[in-house]
């Protein structure tokens, strides 16, 4: 399989979760499952099939964590000399050249991206269409609203 670029943050918010889900989640699961079990009768027994339930969810979700944390190429761009141009991980502050809306953006892996809190997937188009840019582009990108222009003014490292 291939790797999957993630952020340093990305990369612990996963680990966290996993540890909450790990620790804390599963023990709790398979308490209720014991205590359903003492109730008698398995196949009427509402509170044991939601345990069960809930225990197939939780695993589930463990085996997706960590599989993207072992394909995860985490990349911080704290590191990384700042030459102007748009790589995963930079903050964007991008100027609609129609409308004069200016807008600021984070690239980001496709399980951080979360466009709330302007953080946007590095496979969007809008990202896909900035990647590789420098500072001072003037960029066309098509979007699912039409084909809109960008200038880019500023690109951070942080």
């Amino acid at each position: 399989m291939s790797k999957v670029p993630m952020t340093v943050v990305g990369a612990d918010q996963l680990r966290k979760e996993l540890e909450i889900l790990k620790f804390d989640r599963r023990p709790k699961i398979t308490e209720a499952i014991a205590s359903a079990r003492e109730l008698g009768d398995l196949k009427e027994n509402a509170e044991y099939h939601a345990a069960r339930e809930e225990q197939g969810i939780c695993e589930a979700r463990i085996r997706d964590i960590e599989g993207k944390l072992s394909n995860a190429q985490i990349i911080d761009v704290k590191t990384m000399e700042n030459t102007g141009r748009v790589i995963f991980g930079t903050t964007v502050t991008i100027l609609n050249i129609d409308t004069d809306v200016e807008m600021t953006y984070r690239i980001v892996g496709d399980d951080e991206a979360d466009i709330k809190q302007n953080l946007i997937s590095v496979n969007s188009p809008i990202a896909r269409g900035l990647i590789g840019k420098s500072e001072g582009d003037e960029v066309s990108i098509t979007t699912p609203g039409g084909l809109t222009d960008y200038e880019i003014i500023s690109v951070k490292y942080i």
